[in-house]
């Protein structure tokens, strides 16, 4: 026979429940029907017990439908027997079949209600084995396990099915077990002081490599401090990073080294083998530098510190002076005191002894991550890195340039010149801004006076720097011909805010293309007549220009900053650190220089990228102003491949997540290892974990309520509506203005990581998506279906009692019809309150089964990269143009059906069918004098009797309503 063994091992932090601070804690554990417990440990609330309980598998193919019940009390001998001090619900499913795989796994207590006053943790460890195999499993054994294990999983999915009430279960799994590299640090320790304490939140189906891990680092918004320190930082939601600090700022009298009387002064900074070097310049006795070099404390490998100035040669560099100082020695700033003022030292030669002239301003300390001179500082990260490729590895904000829908409306022109008097002119005007052109239709008028009334719109973005360039074009004879130009600057467009009156429109002269930019200020001062258009332009600055997906989008608020509300909270952001990154490179048996990237509203920000490490650790926390709550933060993980100094490389991507705000709690903070998830041509590949920590805090409760009873978007987008299609192509041009504003900011954010976090292709085919959407309609479905199902067996008294109290809740609502909607109301009120303990409890992040990246075949993922138009061979083409055929008939006769469905209700009255109609009409004329004369009481029960009657009654034939309807006609039979 098969048993469970629990091990006990001990408590922390219990809650003290005996009136003077202390408690008498003792375990029971229930498993099976079958319950044990520990002794009793005296007045303490850090118990350990290390007792070993032992329980029987009845049914080894039951295990994962089983439940491990752990429950600790306080021994309250003089009042209540027991008073509970928490407990712990774990799933048969994370219980593996060996001594030696567990790990000692510390879970949080849990609550017993809402109201219950709860804290601390327990150590576990649990493990199955089979009788007579706790010292040596033989090879049958082992694979009988594995047979049974296979089985088991397969056979869970089913037996889910058949339950329809469960209690909310959480499967915890040690960390260690989900780790690719066995030789890093788990995150769960055995130690009752450790923070670092993490579980699996495990869905039904999802895979636990996909899984969420939810985490507990030493942050100072938990401890209430940041270290020993104790003070108060705005970098509170990750770990404190100790760095020592060398501001080098200039040097003043250095002799000169060369014989020709000159001298190229650098300074040299080394701590062990680590060096960082400014940058030299020539002939110079008074260099100013102003570099800041940081070198990580837990990378130290001297005590000392060797700030050494050298002259730059041909051959070999020459020394000039140095200083040393002991790192023992170096002073602490602690924020948020004032910089360190660096200070003039005399320059020492190699024996110690001073030099006669010449001195360096320095500035050491010991600091943080918070500290300012952090951003912009040499890192002994990125030691070996050249001063080009550094500036790619600094952490930076960014804000994307404000854009604007520009509308043109191009009304006539007046007296246009044609090349060849006397013929009919076919003319259409050309509008150019930037990297956008549009162009109207022909003028229905083939005259010297076209008319085309044509609104066009385009994308502005300040500081309106732009020129708009107008061509009218003659189409005719087979040859364009350009007939008269303008240029005029965006920023002399009228703004026009939410439905204020649009501007009105204006003549303005055309000029000859060569001619256009000299003639156009002089003719505008003169008078002369010239060939004219009539334009109306405007900027409409009541819209909100979309440059993300509207499904998850980050900003709402009208481009106008005049027509923007208040901020409603702070989202803050804190990024910890990666584990278990693959390597991206091949270089050095594989590494990665990995570095985060989060965008929300127009604020873009990007950490550090850390070097050479598949483990890096951040710990940069950064804010942002929360204007609606219904928003998304998108971040993304990359791969630095500019720091070689190849300018045609890309960065590579490691994964991404989007976290939608209103799925946080206020004030609540959220650590997890979010799964790196990136779907290629080859499948969905996992790169690792990302460690992050989140906090939303209101600022403006009312106003949060408030906006949920506003409109998404922004009112113009309701009074003037622009088309779904015509949106989604502007979208895309305003993902190209951000790419391009942000790939020119210095250091630059690269194309590829920007339309990565923009998701540019995400309106693009996919049958995979395709199928995810159905799946995401069948689960909605589901419920529907349910129900109809739960009402079935109403109908056919599969469960008696239910059906007779079904009954009797029919008599009361129909003898009391006030109470109808009360009821169901107050129905709601009681589901919604029930499902709170089954509420999630974590952020969303990137579900691999909800979007069948899991299964999706290699064939269809490599289609929905494929480049548009294709580049395939014709015959993956043919194949897949079949495949899609297939699939549209499919999404085609479910169209059809619906559309059937609604023409039978429309031809009940239309007379298509005049039998049906005056069958129709003569049952709803008998209805009316029925139901006039007749009480509504009594109708409802004579209806409600027939709808619950007993399957005795029942036949297998359809009903005469489903009959009658059926056979009403619809339009499928006059398509071709």
């Amino acid at each position: 026979m098969a048993k469970v063994v629990i091990e006990v091992l001990d408590a922390s932090d219990l809650m003290p429940k005996d009136g003077h601070g202390s408690a008498n804690p003792f375990v029971e554990v229930d498993f099976d029907e079958q319950r044990q417990r520990t002794s009793t440990k005296l007045k303490t609330l850090n118990p350990s017990w290390n007792e070993k309980l032992v329980f029987d598998i009845k049914n080894l193919r039951n295990l994962p439908n089983n439940t491990i019940e752990v429950l600790v009390y306080n021994d309250n001998k003089h009042g209540h027997y027991k008073n509970f001090l928490g407990k712990v619900r774990i799933s048969g499913m994370s219980i593996p079949f060996s001594e030696s795989e567990p790990m000692i796994q510390r879970y949080p207590l849990d609550k017993r209600g809402i109201f219950s006053h709860i804290k601390g943790d327990i150590a576990l460890k649990i493990y199955a084995v089979l009788h007579g195999t706790e010292n040596l499993k033989t090879e049958s054994f082992q694979a009988a396990e594995e047979e049974g294990m296979q089985n088991l999983k397969r056979e869970v999915p089913e037996k889910n099915k058949k339950k329809k009430k469960e209690k909310e279960l959480r499967t915890f799994h040690a960390l260690g077990n989900v780790l690719e590299n066995p030789a890093e640090k788990p995150v769960i320790i055995e130690s009752k002081s450790d923070f670092s304490r993490a579980m699996h939140i495990q869905f039904p189906g999802q895979k636990p490599e996909y899984a969420l891990v939810e985490t507990r680092p030493p942050l100072a918004a938990r401890m209430g401090y940041w270290g020993r320190d104790k003070t108060a930082s705005t970098y509170d939601l990750v770990e404190q990073m100790n760095f020592l600090y060398v501001n080098v700022v200039k040097a003043n009298d250095l002799p000169i080294m060369d014989i020709s009387g000159s001298l190229d002064p650098y300074v040299e900074v080394r701590i062990g083998n680590y060096k960082g070097v400014t940058n030299h310049f020539e002939k110079n006795q008074n260099p100013v530098w102003n570099k800041v070099f940081a070198f990580a404390k837990e990378r130290l490998q001297s005590h000392l510190i060797e700030i050494t100035v050298k002259d730059k040669d041909v051959a070999k560099d020459d020394f000039v002076g140095r200083i040393v100082f002991d790192i023992g020695e170096v002073p602490v700033r602690v924020p948020p005191d004032s910089p360190m003022a660096p200070q003039w030292y005399r320059l020492e030669k190699k024996t110690g002894q001073q030099m006669s002239h010449g001195e360096i301003m320095l500035a050491v300390w010991m600091g943080t991550q918070a500290d300012e001179a952090f951003p912009e500082a040499w890192h002994s990260d990125s030691h070996s890195m050249n001063q080009t490729s550094l500036a790619d590895t600094r952490s930076k904000v960014y804000f994307s340039p404000k854009l604007y829908y520009l509308r043109v409306h191009v009304i006539a022109a007046q007296d246009l010149v044609p090349s060849e008097k006397g013929r009919n002119l076919e003319t259409s005007v050309r509008i150019k801004l930037g990297d956008q052109g549009r162009v109207t239709r022909n003028s229905p008028i083939k005259h010297i006076n076209p008319e085309w009334n044509e609104e066009l719109m385009f994308i502005a973005y300040e500081p309106f720097d732009e020129y708009m360039v107008f061509s009218v074009v003659e189409t005719g004879g087979g040859q364009d011909e350009v007939l008269g130009m303008l240029m005029k600057p965006v920023r002399e467009f009228k703004h026009r805010l939410e439905t204020s009156k649009l501007p009105d429109a204006e003549w303005f002269s055309l000029y000859k293309p060569y001619v256009a930019e000299e003639e156009s200020d002089m003719h505008r001062k003169d008078g002369t007549f010239r060939t004219r258009i009539y334009l109306r332009l405007w900027i409409d600055a009541g819209y909100h220009v979309l440059d993300e997906s509207q499904h998850f989008t980050s900003d709402l608020q009208p481009a106008a900053k005049s027509l923007r509300k208040s901020s409603v909270g702070i989202l803050e952001v804190g990024f910890l650190g990666a584990q278990n990154l693959l390597p991206m490179k091949d270089k050095d048996g594989g590494t990665t220089d990995a570095y985060c990237v989060a965008k929300y509203g127009n604020k873009w920000v990007r950490t550090r990228t850390l070097v050479d490490t598949l483990n890096p650790r951040w710990n940069e926390q950064y804010t942002w102003e929360v204007f609606d709550p219904c928003t998304v933060i998108t971040i993304g993980v990359f791969d630095n491949c500019h720091i070689t100094g190849k300018e045609d490389a890309k960065d590579q991507k490691i994964g991404k997540l989007r976290i939608r705000l209103s799925t946080l709690e206020a004030d609540q903070i959220y650590t997890h290892f979010y799964p790196l998830l990136v779907l290629q041509p080859s499948g969905l590949k996992k790169n690792g974990e990302l460690h992050l920590a989140i906090r939303f805090t209101c600022t403006a409760w009312v106003n949060m309520v408030t906006q949920y009873g506003k409109p998404l978007f922004p009112k113009m987008h309701y009074v003037h509506p622009i088309s779904l299609r015509h949106i989604e192509w502007l979208r895309h041009q305003a993902t190209d203005i951000v790419v391009k504003k942000l790939a020119r900011a210095e250091p630059p954010l690269r194309g590829e990581t920007v339309e990565y976090m923009l998701d540019v292709d995400y309106n693009a085919w996919s049958l995979r998506r395709s199928k995810a959407y159905f799946a995401r309609i069948m689960v909605l479905m589901n419920g529907i279906s349910y129900v109809l199902r739960w009402f079935d067996g109403i109908c056919y008294w599969k469960n008696p009692v239910t059906t007779i109290l079904v009954h009797i809740l029919f008599f009361i609502l129909v003898c009391y019809p006030e109470l109808i909607l009360p009821t169901f109301f107050l129905y709601l009120f009681v589901i919604g309150l029930w499902n709170y303990r089954f509420r999630p409890r974590h952020p969303p992040y990137m579900d691999a089964q909800l979007s069948q990246a899991d299964v999706a075949h290699p064939d269809e993922v490599d289609e929905e990269f494929d480049s548009f138009p294709t580049s395939q061979q014709t015959d993956i083409v043919k194949m897949r143009y079949d495949r899609l055929r297939s699939v549209a008939g499919k999404v085609q006769s479910v169209a059809g059906d619906l559309a059937t469905q609604g023409e039978r209700v429309l031809a009940v009255l239309s007379w298509r069918d005049p039998r049906a109609t005056a069958l129709f009409i003569i049952f709803s004329l008998i209805c009316a004098v029925f139901l006039y004369i007749t009480p509504f009481q009594l109708v409802a029960i004579i209806v409600g009797l027939y709808v619950l009657r007993h399957p005795r009654f029942r036949y297998k034939l359809p009903p005469v309503p489903v009959n009658f309807f059926r056979r009403l006609p619809s339009k499928s039979d006059m398509l071709l």
